[in-house]
């Protein structure tokens, strides 16, 4: 039986996208012309996705720049209602981003990601995944000026993303990715917040869904985050080397329920891994769970 591939989400914006980018921020084109842009981009990734054989496919994010900032007034994106931007955040190396703040009632601004993702639908016949951030990390990398609580902040945040989950299955979708990098961050304080918010994000909805979970204390949630409510947990594992196959070993991987997306190549190296070795992660993992429940994946998005 075949594995399937996939990607994370993110491509890297070819180098006129990124300029132009810059250009519409300082205002020196428009927002049609970025978009044409954004497209072109966009196409590029689906036939690059297609040459490589991937069976299901994203859309590459070329309109965004950061994954919690596009949602919250980032040149060009979108903006959820009660969020605005803040100053500049320094992530790591040179990269900076604008922080995020709430200032008010959180509320869905109507679809923010649905065009872009029925566009890319319309360029292939293999299914794209809808691409959307959790509100757990929403609201933990953002900063909150107006909740009394983060489970406040966070259970209405995810009925704005429920509502954008409603409209990527309006308009077709089989496949939505809720990424929660952040899920891990406090999971002695509020993890059963992650799970709740999931819940109320998807629980109902006729689509299939999928998480990424970022770099970090995996340990720390496992096996707790096989309650979280999705089809399929993606995991950073050739960055561990695979260390999370001890976790399924001695936790189990919550019986037939959940497929298991495996990152098998490091995307914080700078070299190509050879293929040999991608091979040898994928039988290790095939040692645990069948190939009909495996998916593969770079480790995050690139």
């Amino acid at each position: 039986m075949a594995l399937t591939t996939t990607a994370v989400g993110s491509y890297p914006k070819p180098d006129y996208l990124a300029q132009a980018r810059t250009q519409f921020s300082q205002g020196k084109i428009d927002r049609q012309e970025l978009a044409k842009l954004e497209k072109q981009a966009t196409e590029y990734w689906v036939r690059s996705q297609e040459r490589l054989g991937l069976d299901v496919l994203v859309h590459g994010e070329m309109e965004r720049g950061d994954m919690v900032a596009y949602f919250a007034g980032e040149p060009g994106g979108s903006t959820i209602g009660g969020m605005e931007l803040g100053g500049l955040v320094r992530s790591y190396g040179n990269r900076y981003y604008h922080n995020t703040v709430i200032v008010g009632n959180l509320a869905w601004p109507g679809p923010m990601t649905v065009e872009m993702r029925r566009y890319t639908q319309g360029l292939t016949d293999r299914p794209v995944k809808g691409m959307l951030t959790g509100a757990y990390t929403m609201v933990e990398w953002s900063f909150d000026d107006h909740y009394a609580s983060r489970r406040d902040a966070v259970l209405d945040m995810a009925q704005v993303i429920r509502r954008e989950v409603e409209e990527l299955v309006k308009a077709g979708c089989k496949y939505i990715q809720i990424d929660e990098p952040a899920i891990h961050t406090r999971p002695e304080e509020d993890f059963d917040l992650a799970v709740e918010a999931m819940a109320k994000t998807v629980e109902g909805i006729d689509a299939e869904f999928h998480t990424h979970i970022c770099y970090g204390e995996v340990e720390k949630i496992y096996p707790a985050m096989l309650r979280l409510p999705v089809k399929q947990i993606h995991l950073a594992f050739k960055n561990t080397d695979f260390a999370y196959l001890k976790l399924i070993e001695q936790f189990g991987y919550a019986g037939g329920k959940k497929d298991l997306g495996v990152g098998v190549t490091d995307v914080h190296t700078r070299f190509l891994e050879p293929v040999e070795e991608v091979v040898d992660g994928i039988k290790r993992t095939l040692k645990l769970l069948p190939p009909d429940r495996l998916w593969n994946y770079p480790d995050r998005g690139l």
